[in-house]
């Protein structure tokens, strides 16, 4: 009566690859701070490791690749606004505080 739609979950392969994938980018992850890896680069990868583990979880666990489009920009466009404006604020934040040295210290 009630049947489930053929297709409509990936198969339990993909999960197992998801879950290996993720585990690789955890270790990773912990191996950029293992190595002692310090500054801008140490930031970057964590945080690139970081959004590809979001990125895979959404796709996979919360069936983001099987959904429409209109859903998928729904669920991922306010997150990519806000990344954007702290990126913004970032920089803001390194031109205050070198104006604010130039201004008080020279």
């Amino acid at each position: 009566m009630n049947e489930p739609v053929r297709g409509a979950h990936p198969p339990l392969r993909a999960y197992l690859w998801v879950w290996l994938a993720l585990f690789v980018l955890s270790v990773l992850s912990y191996g950029v701070d293992y190595v002692g890896l310090e500054g801008y680069l140490k930031w970057f990868l964590i945080t690139a490791f970081m959004l590809l583990k979001a990125g895979l979880i959404m796709a996979v666990f919360m069936h983001l690749a099987w959904e429409r489009l209109a859903i998928v920009i729904t669920v991922l466009l306010p997150p990519g606004v806000l990344l954007f404006l702290a990126g913004l604020m970032a920089l803001e934040s390194h031109y205050t505080l070198l104006s604010r040295l130039r201004f008080f210290l020279f």
